[in-house]
């Protein structure tokens, strides 16, 4: 057996005295056995001694006996992985708003299935973390600084409108400073919130003061991954000003900027997927794993094991075990 899940294992040395008590029982049977038969007249014996009750005589003491081990391990301080709401952290999703996303390879359109999916995300991401929405097209807006409140962000997100031109890499510069103002505002003694990006885009970067790279590199540097999603397919296609366009993804440009900045690259092809990719990210997210208290079980099997014994004693020998 490993202890490495109890925080006491020294407890254990407890079951040596179990097993010592364990022994003795055994011992001091077999000597009332001789004793009995020794001074005993074997035929008047027969007759006013009650009928042997068997093996089952011992269950009291042997359910004492798993009763204390129970407990033992309790006192050794087992503990088990448990999932854990996170309640301190920033994440700031970035949604493509170019006229690439109005291509319809994702029924309804790239757009419309991106809204249902970020606004399922908003809805579902832990309570206690903040969430601030940026759209970005030409240029980048925040729409919505990190906040607990998931109306404000759902309601921006119905609210995205299409635009000319990509600015990846101005995106992820606003995402980057809003994270930065907010933790300088929440900050405590641990320092900032952690943070992450949520970037969700189906297009090359077309404009920007800044490259996306550059932009990744900086979020790696700051401690704040990029968690990248490629949305549509290679078919996609868009009318712009009377002219057809076709708008494929660019998944290499996502696995870069995600690499770049020590994050995860997903990719979607429909709005099922997408909505899949969310809830990983929402689960990542939302919830961290950590070793908790796992007693309580022992605790309490220990102790209903250790009540029975003292029934069946009484029960069965009129007196305990």
């Amino acid at each position: 057996m490993s202890f490495t899940g109890f925080t006491a294992p020294w407890w254990f040395l407890l079951l040596i005295a179990v097993a010592a008590v364990a022994a003795v029982y055994v011992v001091m049977q077999r000597v009332l056995r001789k004793r009995m038969l020794r001074f005993a007249n074997l035929s008047m014996l027969e007759k006013v001694a009650p009928k042997r009750q068997g093996w089952w005589r011992h269950g009291p003491a042997a359910f004492l006996l798993v009763a204390f081990i129970l407990l033992t391990v309790a006192l050794a301080g087992p503990t088990a992985e448990q999932k854990v709401p996170r309640n301190r952290a920033t994440v700031m999703l970035v949604i493509d708003t170019s006229l690439s996303m109005k291509a319809t390879d994702v029924r309804p359109s790239r757009l419309e299935a991106a809204q249902v999916a970020a606004k399922s995300f908003a809805d579902g991401l832990t309570p206690g973390i903040n969430l601030g929405l940026i759209s970005f097209a030409g240029s980048a807006t925040v729409l919505v600084a990190p906040t607990t409140d998931r109306g404000a962000v759902t309601q921006s997100i119905d609210g995205l409108k299409l635009a000319q031109a990509t600015a990846t890499g101005d995106a992820i510069v606003a995402a980057l400073a809003s994270i930065d103002s907010f933790g300088k505002v929440v900050g405590g003694a641990d320092g900032p919130p952690p943070a992450r990006v949520v970037l969700m885009t189906d297009g090359k970067e077309t404009v920007g003061t800044k490259r996306a790279f550059d932009a990744a590199e900086d979020a790696k540097k700051a401690g704040i991954p990029i968690s990248t999603i490629s949305f549509g397919t290679e078919d996609g296609v868009v009318e712009i000003e009377g002219r057809r366009q076709e708008v494929p993804v660019d998944d290499d440009s996502m696995k870069e900027i995600a690499k770049l900045s020590g994050g995860e690259f997903f990719k979607a092809a429909s709005a099922e997927e997408l909505r899949r990719v969310y809830d990983t990210l929402g689960e990542q997210i939302g919830y961290e794993k950590k070793q908790a208290d796992a007693s309580r079980p022992w605790v309490v099997l220990g102790t209903l094991i250790g009540l029975a014994s003292l029934a069946g004693a009484l029960l069965l020998g009129q007196r305990l075990p």
